[in-house]
């Protein structure tokens, strides 16, 4: 059996380093995640009182997940009203062939 081969990555956040393991493929998406968090962070610790390091990843780690918790219903909010759009234009073909059909 072939196990996926997992080589560990730097990633910084504010000033500590973290080796993480991970496949070839998921590294250029591991690092791009590592700098939106440590972004993320620094950011906090701008506006925050003498924070921790633990505290500054809680933080973080609670405004991202709002963030993507409101990107979710954003995106079911415009895949329902895609939905309903072609439910109507489907309606309307529909009404079209059926009376192009009795006009024949």
């Amino acid at each position: 059996m072939n196990t996926p081969v997992s080589d560990p990555v730097a990633l910084r956040l504010i000033d500590r380093e973290f080796l993480i393991a991970c496949s070839p493929e998921e590294r250029e998406g591991l690092l791009d995640a590592a700098v939106f968090l440590d972004r993320k962070m620094r950011e906090l610790r701008a506006n925050a009182r003498a924070p921790s390091f633990e505290r500054l990843a809680v933080l973080a780690a609670i405004s991202v997940t709002h963030e993507l918790m409101a990107l979710r219903k954003q995106h079911e909010t415009q895949e329902q009203r895609l939905s309903e759009g072609l439910a109507v234009l489907r309606h309307k073909l529909d009404a079209a062939f059926d009376e192009n059909l009795v006009k024949r």
